[in-house]
């Protein structure tokens, strides 16, 4: 008898149902900034003289290039790479005050904008 017992009790545990798992939810797209950098990114060097005027500087190193662009209240550097069609393109930029303090790289943008 206590071997139905046990019998049936594990037959009606494995039916029990389940409580429902609330369903993960994808997580939310950042936004991107008015000025960003994501809208640098992929920028070729005309894109980038177009938008900040002439760089105060450019380094080459191999096949990449670097400009920087100056203001009175900070510096940009922006890193071009060629893409797989040979054509340089901003793959990243680093933003820092002129004493060399990060500095917010949308802010920075936004002030070296070159007026059109």
């Amino acid at each position: 008898m206590r071997r139905i017992l046990i019998a049936s009790s594990l037959l009606l545990a494995g039916c029990a149902t389940r409580p429902q798992q609330p369903q993960p939810q994808a997580p939310a797209q950042a936004a991107t900034p008015p000025g960003g950098v994501q809208r640098l990114e992929g920028m070729s060097t005309s894109d980038l003289v177009g938008r900040f005027g002439r760089p105060a500087l450019q380094v080459r190193e191999g096949t990449s290039l670097k400009l920087q662009f100056r203001g009175r209240s900070c510096v940009l550097d922006a890193y071009l790479y060629p893409n797989p069609s040979g054509i340089l393109r901003v793959t990243h930029v680093d933003t820092r005050s002129p004493t060399g303090v990060d500095s917010d790289q949308a802010s920075c943008i936004s002030a070296l904008e070159y007026p059109s």
